[in-house]
């Protein structure tokens, strides 16, 4: 049975997919002995990969995991980080598995996020054609008026292509703050932030709260659980409506 070597890569918890095609493109993936190539099909079982010559021991079985977190404020959501900076992974290490983080929370924002070891899921979950709905609580300062909440919710030009229409819902006000949540069917380079300075407000703090029908509910900072079976399963048949064609 063959596999691609950025999968078998990618599933052994040695790297991501996309840092396994870079690997293989900078020639320091092999295969018995040869450079390997992106797509390069192995057999996990009898091939020997090697990584910058150090021989990539193939587990029989991968148990997957799949992470919900709360993510703090002032965490990148990587798994290292060249500056020092703190990542979301140390508040996941005591998981027996290499753990990757699925889509992106800048270091500002708060809220919910998937981490896992399991590659097709992640690529299911962020793959943009299936648009998974994103739910956050945004606070911005100083108010909103009806213009700028429609052309939030109508679509805003962020370089140079509109964005998806959005739901944008004004749940409290305050002088000089205003709470909304907004939802949106992409994921954009720090979308939210980007769609409100483009309509003059500033974003003073950031909480992702759901992702398509998963749920932040009481999760602290900082604090992780497993998802439930019943929650997989809902996440997989949201993606399967949207594939075909159902909201």
């Amino acid at each position: 049975m063959t596999v691609r070597i950025q999968k078998v890569l990618s599933d052994n918890g040695v790297m991501s997919r996309r840092k396994a095609e870079e690997a293989v493109a900078q020639g320091r993936v092999t295969v018995n002995g040869r450079p390997a190539k992106i797509g390069h099909a192995v057999d996990p079982m009898r091939d020997v990969i090697a990584v910058d010559g150090a021989r990539v021991y193939i587990r029989k079985k991968t148990q997957h995991y799949y992470i919900m977190l709360y993510k703090p404020r002032g965490y990148v959501t990587t798994t290292s980080d060249e500056m020092g900076r703190r990542c979301v992974t140390d508040l996941v290490s005591e998981i027996p598995a290499r753990l990757y983080p699925v889509g992106r929370l800048d270091r500002n924002s708060e809220g919910l996020l998937l981490l896992t070891n399991d590659g097709n899921f992640a690529n299911l979950v962020m793959h943009p054609s299936n648009h998974i709905s994103k739910t956050y609580r945004v606070t911005v300062r100083p108010d909103i008026n009806d213009e700028q909440a429609a052309r939030l919710a109508s679509g805003v030009m962020l370089d140079g292509k509109m964005t998806l229409p959005a739901t944008v819902l004004v749940l409290e006000k305050q002088e000089g703050r205003v709470v909304l949540q907004m939802t949106i069917q992409e994921g954009r380079n720090r979308q939210i932030r980007r769609m409100c300075e483009a309509v003059g407000l500033e974003v003073a703090r950031l909480k992702r709260v759901a992702v398509g029908p998963l749920k932040l509910g009481m999760l602290q900072p900082g604090q992780w659980r497993e998802l439930k079976a019943s929650e997989l399963t809902a996440l997989r048949n949201a993606v399967s409506k949207k594939g075909q064609g159902e909201g």
